[in-house]
């Protein structure tokens, strides 16, 4: 039997993570305050109207020191605080102290790169790699076994992932694609897998590029892929420790 084991958010697009223990979704929608607020570089073809491509924001393939951010939302307040080990702590609203953080966040950025140039936000959505509202399905089992391929401790924060199940055959995942499960009240289509990008080749603790993810994928598996997406198809009330259950 598998189960929901961790739950995950990433309030800012690419820019800190948190864990929480149970959300209500909605069918259609992106998990609440996951991706909530992007951060579009001074090159961005974006004006933060819609959804756009990722390649528009900043984020830790191109500035690997974002990927050691931790951040905690207080959804009453409306204020995300984020936590660097080398840059500190910065408490702000991304609605109206987007200059804040983007001081707080320059020495984070490579001086070759487009600079973080302004914060965005899409209504009624979070700023997924997806066109469409997704949410991320990562198991543990698979992540054991790519560290078992690399002879590593490979950590889950490479992965930036939103829902991690365990009690699952390592990269059984794979062949969910086109099937509905259900977890809590919640169901779920399982729509494809996700091709990673060189930000899983950072370490989240010292913000550095160590590991070859992506080789060992390539090389070993056959392929780049980590983790599923899914659609929420019927809303409902998700905890961790809930089975998993197939439709």
């Amino acid at each position: 039997m598998g189960t929901l084991a961790q739950i995950w958010r990433h309030p800012i697009k690419s820019h800190g993570r948190e864990r929480i223990h149970s959300v209500d979704l909605a069918a259609m929608k992106t998990m609440p305050w996951d991706r909530r607020w992007a951060v579009a570089h001074e090159a961005a073809k974006t004006n933060g109207s819609d959804w756009a491509e990722c390649v528009n924001f900043s984020r830790g393939s191109k500035a690997s020191e974002l990927m050691a951010i931790s951040a905690t939302a207080d959804e009453a307040a409306g204020t995300v605080t984020l936590e660097h080990p080398r840059n500190g702590t910065l408490t702000f609203n991304p609605d109206t102290e987007a200059d804040a953080f983007l001081a707080w966040v320059k020495p984070l950025m490579p001086k070759n790169r487009a600079q973080s140039a302004q914060i965005v936000r899409v209504p009624d959505r979070g700023m997924t790699d997806t066109p469409y509202p997704s949410i991320s399905l990562l198991s543990f089992n698979s992540l054991a076994d790519l560290g078992r391929a690399m002879d590593a401790d490979v950590s889950m924060m490479r992965f930036r992932g939103n829902l991690w199940l365990d009690g699952f055959e390592p990269w059984e995942e794979f062949g969910w694609v086109g099937r509905e499960l259900r977890i809590g009240t919640a169901e779920f289509t399982i729509t494809a897998p996700i091709e990673r990008c060189r930000a899983t080749t950072a370490n989240p603790e010292t913000g550095q590029y160590d590991l070859n993810t992506l080789a060992t994928l390539n090389g070993t598996f056959g392929h780049q892929d980590f983790g599923v997406y899914a659609t929420v198809s019927k809303g409902g009330l998700i905890t961790e420790t809930d089975e998993v259950v197939f439709l």
